[in-house]
């Protein structure tokens, strides 16, 4: 393998996709969680799961350029929703959303950390070059 912890990144990327993917398309078919239910957020949740597992996962897994800067836009997209959440809907939000997008944001940083690492190590040194 020749970049094992770009593979590593995109399999957490797409688990925590297809969870999002999974989480936000049950409550859009109507499936009751037994709480409030902010009305974009289960959107949110579906759209950046598709995303992720059908654009961002597969640019990881190939080592692709475009991997870190998509890693890192999908850690500051659920950043900033996370904000909207404490801030403007800190009074209806769900714990069980807060626990969600916190555990997106800290499988976020790790995929960031595996793919800055992967990078570092597959750059070629000045002595190398």
């Amino acid at each position: 393998m020749k970049q094992p912890l770009f593979k590593a990144a995109a399999v957490l990327a797409f688990i925590i996709g297809a969870m999002a993917l999974f989480a936000g398309g049950q409550v859009l078919l109507g499936r009751d969680p037994g709480y409030y239910v902010i009305d974009w957020l289960p959107i949110y949740n579906f759209v950046m799961g598709a995303l992720t597992v059908l654009v961002v996962a597969p640019l990881i897994w190939r080592g692709s350029r475009w991997a870190l800067p998509a890693a890192l836009a999908t850690f500051v997209a659920h950043s900033l929703v996370m904000v909207a959440l404490r801030t403007a809907y800190s009074d209806v939000v769900a714990p069980d959303s807060l626990r969600a997008m916190t555990i997106r944001m800290v499988a976020w940083l790790l995929i960031l950390a595996l793919l800055l690492v992967q990078t570092r190590r597959s750059r070629p040194t000045a002595a190398t070059v």
